[in-house]
């Protein structure tokens, strides 16, 4: 039994890296997000602070439960999930799964898959950096806000159900060009004209003076 269980994303990257770390560490792959917010509903929670409602998908159960057993064996669990926000959502995501002390499961991150890499991030463990987890779950819970409720819409008008949807950068994308195009077509052409003009005159001690004035018609 090894004393190290170390979790990461893609299935192709755990023989290699179990290779490098050795006997200690048994490497697991947890296939991406384990959780996710259920299909069919809104599942956030605006009266609670848009608190989102997150659920184990039936195609992850058998993988959920390979990790659970995985991490029961194991003295202590590392997450070397991706180092990005969705990454590290499925970090913080993982330790909720597993029951895990998210102030002290250890978090790695390394740029490339050598057993100096790998030696150096188990070094220099860190803890799941939740202001990436939270910048995630935001965009996740917009997404799921906006699509959910302007999808049906693009539905109807396009009569092309399931195969559109609508997302947090496309929606405000499009308003942003629906509002322009309302003002170029709400737009009434004017003329209008200003006219510059410098003039000169001598003042009592015989010193000529220069001034400008405008005129402007609209």
């Amino acid at each position: 039994m090894s004393e190290n269980l170390l979790i990461v994303e893609s299935p192709a990257k755990a023989k290699t890296i179990e290779k490098y770390l050795g006997k200690d560490f048994k490497v697991q792959s947890c296939f991406g997000h384990i959780r996710d917010l259920p299909k069919g509903k809104i599942a956030v929670d605006i009266d609670k602070n848009f608190e989102p409602e997150y659920t184990v998908p039936k195609d992850k159960a058998k993988i959920v439960s390979a990790l659970k057993a995985a991490a029961k064996k194991a003295k202590e669990v590392w997450l070397a999930t991706d180092e990005d926000r969705e990454g590290e959502a499925i970090s913080w995501h993982l330790c909720h799964v597993l029951g895990l002390n998210i102030e002290e499961t250890k978090r790695i991150t390394f740029h490339e898959i050598t057993k100096s890499a790998l030696l150096e991030a188990i070094e220099n463990p860190r803890l799941v950096n939740m202001n990436l987890v939270n910048a995630q779950q935001a965009r996740r819970v917009l997404d799921r806000l906006v699509g959910f409720e302007i999808s049906p819409v693009l539905w109807k008008k396009i009569r092309t159900k399931g195969a559109l949807s609508a997302g947090r950068v496309q929606s405000v994308a499009l308003r942003l060009i629906t509002e322009r195009e309302e003002e170029i077509l709400a737009f009434v052409p004017k003329s209008w004209f200003k006219v510059e003009a410098v003039f000169s005159v001598e003042n009592d001690q015989k010193e000529l003076l220069k001034f400008k004035a405008y005129l402007s018609e609209k």
